[in-house]
């Protein structure tokens, strides 16, 4: 099943803690990682990628932290994809590494899997990042039922 990477679940937690934060105040990885349980080292390496490519702006120092300078409207999903993971590709084929699939010689399902892999590229380029950061927030039953 196709799930959604980590990094990218790092970046909208961070994304959308800082939307909700008064413009120019700052926000570490560490302040991210107490508040959302997130892992220090994945969580403050998404938040370098971020800053390098020009969504946030990082501040040194002990009172430093990160904030949010680029429009979310602008960035699509498919962008901090390919920022945070390379790009979407589902299979070897579609990654051009034929030779890694054991029935690449009698495959049939080359091209449409070749036409999914774009549809979904396509897709995320739909989705703005301020679109999901400004999606309610759903409050989860942390007990699970039994039946």
């Amino acid at each position: 099943m196709f799930k959604v990477n980590r990094k990218i679940e790092y970046a909208l937690i961070s994304l959308k803690h800082m939307g909700g934060k008064i413009p120019g105040q700052l926000t570490s990885a560490k302040e991210i990682c107490e508040l959302y349980q997130t892992p220090f080292d994945p969580t403050a390496r998404v938040l370098q990628i971020m800053a390098q490519k020009g969504i946030l702006q990082a501040e040194q120092g002990a009172h430093g932290g990160y904030q949010i300078i680029k429009d979310l409207t602008k960035i699509s999903l498919r962008e901090l994809s390919d920022m945070l993971i390379g790009p979407i590709e589902i299979t070897n084929c579609v990654q051009g590494e034929y030779d890694q699939c054991g029935i690449s010689d009698t495959c049939q399902i080359i091209a449409p899997m070749l036409d999914l892999n774009h549809r979904i590229n396509d897709f995320f380029t739909t989705i703005m990042l301020n679109d999901l950061i400004e999606a309610k927030t759903i409050k989860r039953n942390k007990s699970k039922a039994s039946s």
